[in-house]
C-alpha cells in the first residue's frame, strides 16, 4: 500500500494555488450619481449660503415681474388683451344663459324666448317649439266619436291632466335645453358658433372688403387662381380660429385666476400653447391682409393689443 500522507490542519496552510492573478484587475464600480462632494454638503448646510441663493432667486423673479409689467404697459396684455363688449359676452354667452321660462299663450304652453338666443344640444328656439307642438298633439286625448257613450266629465278630466302634464313638461324642457344649466364645454360650443357667425367669410364678405389684389405686372401673363366656390359656413379662415382661440384662452385664465388656479399645471401649459397658436395666426394673417378691413374689424372686436402679435409671449 502507499503511504499515506497526512492532511494539514485547517489553520496554518500556505495558499498551494499556482494560477497567475489576472493583471487587469477590476475596481469596484461607483455610481457617480450618489457621489456627493464635500463642497456640496457643506452648500446645503451652510446658513450664509442658502441666504445667497434665495438672495438671487428673489431678485430674479421680481426683475421678471417688472419686465413683464413693463410689456404690458407697452404693448398690453398678451393673453386677454382689451376689454371689448363682445370679449365680455363670451362669459355670459351672448345673454344665452338665462334660464328660459314657460308662458301660458292663448296658443298654449310655449318657452318665452327668441330665435337669436342660442340653446344647449344644438337646437335653435324655433325647432324647439314645433318640437313641443307636435308632441302636445300627439298626446292629446281622444274624444270619441260616438256621443251616445261619452261621459263629458271624465273627458273634462283627461284633458285636464293632460293640461298639467303638457305645462311640466315643457317647463322641464325649457330647463334641460337652457344654457345656464349647461357645463363650461356647452358654453364653448356656443361660443364657437357666434364666433363664426361673427367673422365667418360667408356673412363678412357682404360688408367688409377684401384686401387688394396683387399688381398684375407681379403676376405676368399668369392668371389668378379661381377661388374653390365655399360650401357652407366658413370655419377655417383665420380671423374664425383667432376669435375661437380667443374664446377658449379667456375661459382658461378666468379659470387660473380663481382660488388654486395657480397650482393647475395642464391647464396653464394648455393656455400657453394657446396663446401661442393665436399669436401665429394673427402674424399670418397681419401679413396677408396687410392691415385691411378684416385685420381691423378683429383687432377691434376682439380687444386683441400689439402683446398678443409682437415680440416673445412667456407665461
Amino acid at each position: 500500500m502507499p503511504p499515506r500522507i497526512p492532511t494539514p490542519s485547517r489553520f496554518g496552510v500556505t495558499n498551494l494555488c499556482l494560477r497567475p492573478a489576472p493583471s487587469n484587475a477590476q475596481l469596484p464600480i461607483t455610481s457617480s450619481a450618489n457621489f456627493v462632494t464635500m463642497a456640496q454638503r457643506r452648500k446645503y448646510k451652510d446658513p450664509y449660503a442658502l441666504a445667497q441663493a434665495k438672495q438671487r432667486k428673489d431678485a430674479n423673479l421680481s426683475r421678471r415681474a417688472e419686465l413683464q409689467e413693463q410689456r404690458k404697459a407697452a404693448l398690453g396684455d398678451p393673453v386677454r388683451g382689451i376689454t371689448t363688449p363682445f370679449l365680455e359676452s363670451f362669459d355670459h354667452v351672448g345673454g344665452s344663459d338665462i334660464l328660459n321660462d314657460a308662458t301660458i299663450t292663448a296658443e298654449g304652453v310655449a318657452i318665452k324666448s327668441t330665435d337669436d338666443v342660442l340653446l344647449n344640444h344644438f337646437l335653435r328656439p324655433s325647432e324647439l317649439e314645433a318640437s313641443i307642438k307636435h308632441s302636445q298633439a300627439l298626446t292629446e286625448p281622444i274624444v270619441s266619436k260616438i256621443r251616445d257613450f261619452a261621459d263629458p266629465v271624465i273627458e273634462a278630466e283627461e284633458k285636464r291632466k293632460h293640461e298639467e302634464g303638457h305645462a311640466k313638461a315643457v317647463a322641464a324642457m325649457a330647463r334641460i335645453v337652457s344654457l345656464a344649466n349647461a357645463s363650461q364645454k356647452d358654453k364653448t360650443r356656443a361660443n364657437v358658433v357666434r364666433c363664426i357667425e361673427k367673422f365667418g367669410r360667408h356673412n363678412t364678405e357682404q360688408t367688409l372688403k377684401p384686401r387688394a389684389p396683387p399688381n398684375p405686372a407681379m403676376l405676368g401673363d399668369k392668371p389668378l387662381p379661381e377661388k374653390t366656390p365655399r360650401a357652407g359656413p366658413d370655419t377655417g379662415s383665420s380671423e374664425v380660429q383667432i376669435a375661437i382661440l380667443t374664446a377658449k384662452i379667456r375661459v382658461l385664465a378666468n379659470q387660473q385666476e380663481t382660488k388654486g388656479g395657480n397650482k393647475d399645471k395642464v391647464n396653464k401649459r394648455n393656455l400657453r400653447l394657446l396663446v401661442h397658436k393665436r399669436q401665429k395666426l394673427l402674424r399670418y394673417l397681419r401679413k396677408k391682409e396687410r392691415g385691411g378691413e378684416r385685420w381691423q374689424h378683429l383687432v377691434e372686436t376682439l380687444g386683441l393689443s400689439e402683446g398678443t402679435w409682437v415680440g416673445e409671449i412667456s407665461l
